[in-house]
């Protein structure tokens, strides 16, 4: 029976170690390591907690965690010098029949199998990861589709100065004061008297985010409420 895995493995050129992780379509993570040139090292397999526990059983999928420690573990072995993709990361159908998750014992002919089959294809690893789950027939992420934050409402005040600004109108200071500032759809201008200064962006980016430390910085504290001696014995 075939059995469907994605992973990798990854070298160490200056400690001369390599790593292969693998996970299965079960849900079952596999990791082998050791020194260049030498029979690796399987460490004990690790189930999806989905597959055995009870609390998450019913709202995890069994390969989330998996995949999860997928990412973290390429993440991990990169930082610690494993930059040399010896495998890199892809999806392969195995000849191999997948033991059991229970009990957990090191499936080194799995290991192996990927290791030869695996094509020497240079891509990134949520790549392989959406192919796995296309595979599987899982729902993915659609890669033309770039996150972005959600826009935070604004105040109304400054919705206002907004639509003041989009009419083509210019938003003021107070006249009475000798240094003040206008702001209009093109421009944010400084005055001292008669005289003014024109800031570009990143000055006004610079400007704000002065501003907002400053009011962050000067925000008093709320007011707690001072309890009575013989209020507090009462209670």
């Amino acid at each position: 029976m075939a059995t469907l895995v994605v992973g990798y493995r990854l070298g160490n050129d200056t400690s001369s170690r390599q790593v292969t992780v693998v996970v299965t379509e079960s849900g079952v993570l596999h990791r082998a390591h050791g020194a260049y040139g030498r029979l690796p090292r399987l460490s004990k397999p690790e189930p999806s907690p989905a597959l055995y526990s009870r609390s998450l059983s019913k709202g995890e999928h069994p390969l989330a965690r998996p995949i999860a420690n997928l990412r973290e573990s390429h993440t991990g072995y990169t930082k610690k010098g494993y930059s040399r993709a010896l495998v890199p990361p892809a999806v392969v159908r195995l000849d191999v029949e997948e033991r059991p998750p229970f009990p957990a014992e090191p499936h080194r002919e799995l290991i192996q199998a990927f290791i030869g089959a695996a094509p020497n294809t240079p891509q990134p690893l949520d790549t392989a990861i959406g192919a796995f789950r296309t595979a599987l027939g899982l729902p993915t992420r659609s890669a033309n589709v770039s996150w972005a934050p959600r826009a935070q409402p604004l105040p109304p005040r400054v919705e206002a100065m907004l639509r003041t600004l989009a009419h083509g109108s210019s938003i003021n200071s107070s006249q009475r004061l000798p240094v003040g500032w206008t702001v209009t759809k093109d421009e944010v201008r400084l005055r001292v008297g008669r005289m003014g200064e024109t800031l570009d962006r990143q000055s006004v980016v610079e400007l704000q985010m002065a501003l907002s430390a400053w009011l962050r910085f000067t925000e008093k504290p709320p007011e707690q409420a001072v309890v009575e001696p013989r209020q507090a014995s009462e209670s």
